[in-house]
């Protein structure tokens, strides 16, 4: 097997592999190439991405900065947004369903490096995909590791860090990430309400 196939089988791999190496200095230019774009110029940067992702939708928004070491492992759903500073390690495959929604300063990281000391330092790591449904909105500074689903129309609290799967429909959040309760239309009408009725709910 080659270091390519070995981390798309989620086995032990050299990271450092002549083409691993080759392919991740290549990510990293267009990175830099992307994050030098004007704000304003949404052509190129969706020219960039269009060209580079393994597969996107229509529609869709990266803010700058960001940063991916395997461009070519991310699939975008349709109608996909990222706020600034997005972090994705593909060390594997990395897809998200239509309509996600991703706050600023999150990281996803389908990547991790050996247990063993002397594995890890000799460059071994290991690598499991991401899968990220339909309708999930992650709030800002969350990190979702290796191997991790999320379902659909689930919502990540900021600041969580998602270790495990997370199933469709719930709010979820904290250190480690939980599924605190099931979503309803209540959720919402709390905002729609006069200051003092919002009160009371929370209470």
């Amino acid at each position: 097997m080659t270091e390519e196939q070995k981390a798309l089988a989620g086995l032990l791999y050299d990271a450092e592999e002549e083409d691993l190496s080759r392919r991740r200095q290549y990510s990293q230019e267009l990175s830099f190439e992307y994050n030098r774009l004007s704000p304003s110029q949404t052509e190129e940067r969706e020219k960039i991405i269009r060209k580079a992702m393994k597969k996107t939708g229509k529609k869709f928004r990266i803010e700058e900065p960001f940063h991916c070491d395997f461009w070519e492992r991310v699939t975008l759903g349709e109608n996909f947004f990222a706020n600034y500073n997005l972090v994705i390690l593909a060390g594997n495959e990395v897809v998200f369903g239509d309509n996600v929604m991703i706050g600023p300063n999150c990281g996803i990281y389908a990547a991790g490096h050996a247990f063993d000391a002397g594995r890890r330092a000799a460059g071994l790591e290991y690598a499991l995909p991401v899968r990220i449904g339909n309708n999930v909105w992650i709030g800002g500074h969350v990190a979702i590791v290796s191997g991790v689903t999320i379902g659909d129309d689930t919502i990540i609290a900021a600041g969580s860090v998602v270790v495990t799967d997370i199933p469709p429909n719930v709010l979820a959040g904290g250190n480690p990430c939980r599924v605190i309760r099931q979503i309803s239309p209540r959720d919402d009408e709390k905002y729609m309400e006069d200051p003092q009725k919002k009160e009371k709910y929370r209470r």
